[in-house]
């Protein structure tokens, strides 16, 4: 497999560190930079966070770049009642020497993409879409020579978790992901018809526990505070492990299945803001827009995490 080229936008998030942790331990992918968005919690903390886990993996030769520091229209949220005051509250991290880049994210997604051939780099949004929608009023152009965009968020079945009817990735900036599914870019939706289909059970959380590293302790303490919570919530076997689902698919997209539709969000019903409304069964005449995963080989994705978190220090 030839390494694929990722730029990854993140708040970090204990599953987006587990997301991060993944590609770093991938030797086909080439992640090139991180951007920081706001959303679990401040985009200062989401940059922070994202430095604190290259630090713990010794890999300090990538740069983070924060983007955006709220939404585009809607009032910010946070999700620190999930994820705790830090976004990424379980291990006891030191604070990283490895500091933010002073270049915007946005303008580093732009001028990264301009430096490469067209259609080489996926860009992985794990949340709110924000710095892709300003990357896209601000150059279309640019933004088109993505190869394709790998999106953590909205759901169908599974409805919402953070309303009745929205995921919180949509619902924090609704109209950055009206912008991307409108934008003609190739998105990959990775929405909670998924990620609820992959839970880390207490087998799961013993077995990472058993993993050697730094990172597989780190991860392992991460998913334990976060899971308080989503176990609480649910009443599942285990808690949903979100965002590595995304570079997971990246990885390995036979172990996925999905189908190419039309994809809608609310932008304006207080009632149901942030709502992914998916015509599955291409009802209405809308052009398909993206790709929305439905079913998952969990067995397979986990098999995939723990191999991959054994290779990391």
């Amino acid at each position: 497999m030839d390494r694929q080229k990722l730029i990854i936008d993140t708040d970090p998030g204990q599953d987006d560190a587990i997301a991060i942790m993944l590609a770093l331990a991938s030797p086909h992918i080439d992640l090139l930079g991180i951007i920081a968005a706001a959303g679990n919690v401040s985009v200062e903390q989401t940059a922070e966070n994202a430095c604190k886990i290259l630090e713990l993996a010794k890999r300090q030769d990538i740069k983070v770049y924060k983007g955006c520091p709220r939404p585009i229209r809607r009032p910010p949220i946070t999700a620190q009642h999930v994820h705790g005051q830090t976004g990424m509250d379980g291990p006891d991290l030191p604070t990283p020497l490895h500091t933010p880049e002073q270049q915007h994210g946005v303008t580093f997604l732009l001028e990264t993409l301009a430096a490469h051939p067209a259609h080489t780099i996926t860009l992985v949004t794990i949340g709110p879409m924000t710095n892709l929608a300003a990357a896209l009023v601000q150059a279309p152009e640019t933004v088109a020579r993505l190869k394709q965009v790998v999106a953590m968020g909205g759901a169908w079945s599974e409805t919402g978790n953070i309303t009745p009817a929205a995921e919180f990735n949509a619902f924090a900036d609704p109209d950055a992901m009206a912008i991307a599914l409108n934008s003609g870019l190739p998105v990959t939706l990775v929405p909670l018809d998924i990620t609820h289909r992959f839970l880390i059970t207490p087998d799961r959380l013993e077995a990472l526990a058993k993993l050697p590293g730094h990172c597989a302790k780190a991860a392992h303490a991460m998913l334990t505070f976060s899971a308080r919570f989503d176990l609480n919530k649910y009443g599942w076997p285990g808690a949903p492990l979100h965002d590595p689902c995304t570079i997971g698919y990246v990885l390995c997209p036979h172990l996925f299945a999905g189908k190419t539709i039309n994809v809608e969000v609310e932008v304006s019903s207080p009632l149901t803001l942030g709502a992914t409304v998916v015509d599955w069964w291409q009802v209405t005449g809308r052009p398909p827009n993206a790709t929305f995963l439905r079913s998952v080989d969990d067995n397979g994705l986990w098999t995939l995490i723990l191999e991959s978190l054994s290779r990391l220090s």
